[in-house]
């Protein structure tokens, strides 16, 4: 059985969450409290940052719930 993901993106970058893998270490929430917010839905809000400050968030994901992809990579 294939486990949803859901994408998020500003346009450059998109954040792909597996919400099965989630651990909830509140890595992301603290790292970047404009981007998540677990109480609202959509609860990523990736046009609130930058995408070098979202790149370097995702990298920080213990559980590996949150990847990202650069959009131009996808186009081709």
């Amino acid at each position: 059985m294939e486990h949803p993901k859901v994408k998020y993106t500003n346009g450059e970058v998109t954040i792909v969450w597996q919400p099965h893998l989630c651990t909830h270490s509140g890595v992301c929430v603290r790292t970047l409290p404009e981007v998540y917010h677990p109480k609202e839905k959509p609860w990523i809000k990736p046009e609130n940052a930058s995408t070098e400050q979202i790149v370097e968030q995702v990298k920080k994901c213990p559980s590996g719930a949150l990847t990202f992809y650069m959009n131009e990579n996808m186009e081709k």
